[in-house]
């Protein structure tokens, strides 16, 4: 789902006519987050076709990755909890209550007692999710190599240092979590 939803970006130009009747917007701050959002929406349609050739969700797809990058420290990756897996993935518990029944319907994921907290349930993979992985990622990894490769070495690293100070400015803008009890209300 595209985030921007503008099919053509508006000319700096237009930018600089909008920043008279708002004094508030910088034209080259506009034109870079717009610039930010249309690469985003086209790398993530790049990556959405891949998983959809495999019936997958990106929503899915991210719980099947949580559970197989939990190693540990173990050589295997080991279950995680419900909750554990929407702190992972950045959605919410009821979000991640719905991707896991359908993994598990699916038989890509199954729930298991957890083994410190026997009241507690955890998510671990199956064997047809690992399967199934091990059929998306290789093209998967070659799609991200292409969506980098007219950056060099360097370029690439500049790029990560410049988007990290970007997510650190947003995460310093956005509002803190509500308490868990005004969430219950």
């Amino acid at each position: 789902m595209p985030l921007l939803m503008l099919k053509n970006l508006p000319r700096y130009e237009c930018l600089l006519a909008a920043a008279k009747e708002f004094p508030d917007l910088d034209p080259s701050a506009c034109e870079a987050f717009l610039h930010l959002l249309r690469a985003g929406d086209e790398c993530f349609r790049a990556v959405e076709s891949n998983l959809a050739r495999h019936n997958i969700s990106q929503g899915r797809f991210g719980v099947l990755m949580s559970l197989l990058n939990n190693c540990r420290g173990e050589s295997s990756p080991t279950a995680l909890s419900p909750a554990e897996l929407a702190d992972r993935t950045a959605v919410t518990r009821a979000t991640m209550t719905g991707l896991i029944d359908t993994l598990e319907r699916d038989g890509l994921v199954t729930r298991v007692p957890d083994t410190e907290d026997r009241r507690m349930m955890a998510v671990g993979l199956t064997e047809k999710a690992r399967t199934l992985l091990h059929e998306i990622l290789p093209d998967h990894f070659r799609r991200m190599t292409a969506l980098m490769q007219s950056l060099d070495e360097s370029e690439r690293r500049t790029l990560v240092q410049l988007l990290n100070k970007i997510q650190e400015q947003a995460a310093a803008m956005a509002p803190p979590p509500a308490p868990l009890a005004a969430t219950l209300s």
